[in-house]
């Protein structure tokens, strides 16, 4: 058994992973976060999930703004001497002084079948391009963002009606299960880390704002990869006499018309090839309401165009 593990991670996405690992006995010297961070609308300090978490049961939590060029950090782990880090989305890229502390090194958990949808934002990705399958990939981190060598992946189908927040949940409970066979392996020595073929790679680049924006020229298919690819953030949004207007869920429908046409009174909208059918969406500044609430006082009616 490892003596000293150390635990890097930010979202939610990384608390079962480390709550499995202190359930199941493992060390967990110290975990490290990214700083709490200041609300939108105030002076308030959120602290992140792997923050709360930790608290929560006691473990130590550091909270460096940055671990390239602090010395500080860098004593303190020299000091400690852990066996093992492990890292999951936490949100700071490894710098190389850090890398060879750890007896057994860095151990990263990465959200995608590597090397497909290296980079910030794989789950959204992975939906928004309409893929089948996904998964866990359980790599060393080197010097380069995703590019270090594997030792297990595991897969998991994605259905057509899957958003991010519910595929990350499933991913972390996979990870969260896997992982701790994989430290066993590492510690026994029966583990086989392999190079990932570099040639094949793609980037999951991070989620930007804008990106939500509802080209109805696109077909059905792709408009709703993008609204469950972006739910429940930044999410996929159209405008409508100067206001945003989420659509949390949509399923296809098989209408076609012209792009961006509400066809009927269930709010069946035509894309550049078939329709989707909203079942909940968010005018801005209000409540998600389900379609039927919704069309109770909405200005938006059959006829009306929204591209």
């Amino acid at each position: 058994m490892f003596k000293k593990i150390v635990f890097m991670g930010t979202s939610y996405f990384a608390v079962p992973i480390l709550k499995s690992l202190y359930q199941n006995g493992y060390p967990v010297s110290v975990v490290y976060t990214q700083p709490p961070k200041k609300s939108n609308r105030g002076q308030k300090l959120n602290k992140s999930p792997i923050n709360l978490f930790s608290e929560n049961i006691s473990l130590d939590v550091r909270t460096p703004e940055k671990l390239k060029n602090n010395n500080e950090e860098e004593i303190f782990l020299n000091k400690l001497q852990p066996d093992l880090i492990i890292v999951v989305s936490y949100g700071q890229i490894i710098p190389k002084n850090l890398i060879t502390i750890p007896k057994f090194g860095f151990l990263n958990v990465h959200a995608s079948l590597l090397p497909k949808w290296r980079g910030a934002a794989p789950i959204q990705r992975s939906i928004m391009n309409l893929d089948k399958e996904t998964g866990i990939s359980i790599m060393k981190i080197n010097e380069n963002l995703d590019e270090g060598p594997v030792c297990n992946q595991y897969s998991l189908k994605i259905s057509e009606k899957t958003n991010s927040e519910e595929l990350s949940e499933k991913l972390s409970l996979l990870a969260s299960e896997k992982i701790l066979d994989v430290l066993d392996n590492i510690y026994d020595g029966n583990i086989n880390f392999q190079d990932q073929e570099h040639s094949k790679a793609t980037y999951a680049k991070k989620i930007k704002k804008n990106e939500g924006k509802i080209n109805w020229e696109e077909n059905a298919d792709n408009i709703i990869g993008k609204i469950n690819g972006l739910y429940p953030y930044p999410g996929a949004f159209f405008l409508f006499k100067g206001e945003r207007y989420k659509i949390l869920k949509a399923e296809k429908s098989y209408t076609n018309g012209k792009p961006g046409n509400i066809i009927n009174e269930d709010f069946e909208i035509c894309c550049g090839e078939d329709s989707i059918k909203v079942l909940s969406i968010q005018r801005e500044g209000k409540k998600v309401q389900q379609i039927k609430e919704f069309l109770l006082g909405s200005q938006i009616n059959k006829g009306t165009n929204i591209s």
